[in-house]
């Protein structure tokens, strides 16, 4: 028999969400035993949000250098790109941050860390090697992992994902990017500002979840940008040469094509890590989007919480974090905290960046039936213009009475932008909140404030409203 423990919570999962429960559960002087198979920081520290984003930024150095001529600055005939060193930047940036995830940080905080695979033998116990764990309560965070579909030919395929892109130190050369979401694109851009001729193949709508409207000058910006995005076209087979090239046999209204490459990365969703937990004998049900949960997280085994990627939702790490404060609310403080995605923001980071948070304007017109659309363009900001950055808007959507319901924004730091606008949405502000308010001159982010205003246009024109002003007028 093993080392049995009785924690007050068992986390299964270091990623963000059940680093976020094991600190601050840990901080209240809480019993806590954290388990993790693999890297502590999970998907998002080692193959997401952390290093595509130090890859997109230098991506956008280089196109700063080639963008600078009208500017009036030049410094050579364009950028020269050394991959090796960029893969040495992306690298240095996980290792940067990696210590505030590690295992030692963790134990200093007073957690037990079991590096093992955990599964669950009934519905109160769960085991780590030899390790057996009895907790009052349980949160599964374990994740997700990329979703590759079984498209004919894909076992005999050298392929990627964002498990691995990030570990090339070579220019992918032609690169076939399966997928047309914010990973996919996002992917697409960056290595076609540094050096790669993209194409992107989709079998819907690229940018699918977004408003049509912006995502279409998102698309318009990467296709100026020399990324081919072939939407509505669906990968029937897939083959590798002897010499490693690799040719795609697709399906369009059009017929059928082939699209040749030399690096293939598969951008096409997630799918939740379940396989070796043994949900079922702790009477936990799921299923191929992941653990099934209530607004409050708990899974069919009342003692047990499912957050972030794994419980099916939204997948995106500030939903983990979010998700984690909720279990922690109720664990602790017996807090009847309940999830509203409502009010959850999510942003794209190509350039231009695509940035939403509550209702599109496609949605709301199912939801509701008055609502308000109020729009700004970039190109009438005064530091768009002074940047060069004027492709975009904002667009806000409002009931009758002013409330804000959601706001969609494509351009320069729209994922910046939106901050203040969850912040609205959350607590139920409206559009005279955001028109009270000053904001410092000259920002991007007056775009928000312009189109807030506009809610009001229409009271200008009243004949009722211009009587009183004339009749004030009267008063001297």
């Amino acid at each position: 028999m093993g080392i049995v423990l009785n924690p007050d919570i068992c986390v299964i999962g270091g990623g963000s969400g059940g680093l976020v429960v094991a600190s601050a559960a840990a901080s209240f002087g809480v019993d806590v035993v954290l388990i993790e198979k693999g890297k502590m920081g999970g998907d998002c520290l080692n193959y997401g949000c952390v290093p595509s984003k130090a890859l997109i930024a230098a991506a956008k150095h280089a196109e700063f250098i080639r963008a600078a001529p009208k500017f009036g600055v030049t410094g050579g005939k364009g950028p020269k790109i050394n991959f090796k060193k960029v893969h040495d930047h992306v690298h240095s940036v996980i290792d940067t941050i990696s210590p505030m995830d590690s295992v030692d940080r963790f134990e200093a905080l007073g957690v037990t860390v079991i590096q093992d695979t955990a599964r669950f033998v009934d519905k109160d116990t769960v085991i780590a090697g030899d390790t057996i764990i009895k907790a009052r309560r349980v949160v599964v965070a374990t994740g997700s992992s990329a979703f590759v579909p079984p498209i004919p030919g894909i076992k005999d395929v050298d392929y990627l994902t964002n498990e691995t892109i990030f570990d090339q130190t070579r220019s992918p050369g032609r690169l076939l990017v399966i997928g047309g979401g914010p990973i996919g694109l996002e992917m697409a851009q960056a290595h076609r500002r540094l050096g790669a001729e993209v194409t992107v193949i989709e079998g819907l709508r690229a940018l699918g979840k977004d408003d049509p409207e912006l995502a279409t000058i998102v698309l318009n910006k990467l296709r100026q940008e020399g990324v081919v995005i072939r939407e509505a076209t669906k990968v029937a087979r897939v083959e590798q040469s002897a010499d490693g090239k690799i040719t795609l046999h697709v399906e369009t209204e059009d017929g059928v094509d082939e699209i040749e490459g030399d690096t293939l990365l598969f951008a096409t969703g997630r799918a939740a890590t379940v396989n070796g937990l043994e949900l079922e004998k702790a009477g936990i049900n799921f299923g191929p989007r992941g653990i099934q949960v209530n607004r409050r997280m708990q899974t069919t085994n009342k003692k047990v919480y499912a957050i972030g990627d794994v419980a099916g939702g939204l997948q995106f790490t500030h939903v983990a974090g979010y998700h984690a404060g909720l279990v922690i609310r109720s664990i602790l403080f017996r807090l009847r905290a309940k999830e509203n995605t409502h009010i959850i923001p999510w942003s794209t980071y190509t350039d231009p960046e695509l940035a939403q948070v509550g209702h599109t304007e496609e949605t709301a017109r199912a939801a509701f039936r008055k609502f308000h659309v109020l729009r700004w363009p970039y190109a009438e900001n005064d530091r768009a213009q002074a940047e060069g950055k004027t492709t975009g808007l904002i667009k806000i959507i409002t009931r009758k009475n002013g409330k804000i319901e959601g706001v969609s924004i494509v351009g320069s730091m729209a994922g910046e932008m939106m901050n203040i606008w969850a912040l609205a949405i959350a607590q139920n502000l409206k559009v005279s909140d955001i028109a009270a308010y000053v904001a410092p001159y000259p920002t991007m982010s007056e775009i928000g404030k312009r189109a807030a205003t506009t809610y009001f246009v229409p009271s200008t024109r009243k004949p009722v409203v211009r009587w009183l002003v004339r009749f004030l007028q009267k008063f001297g």
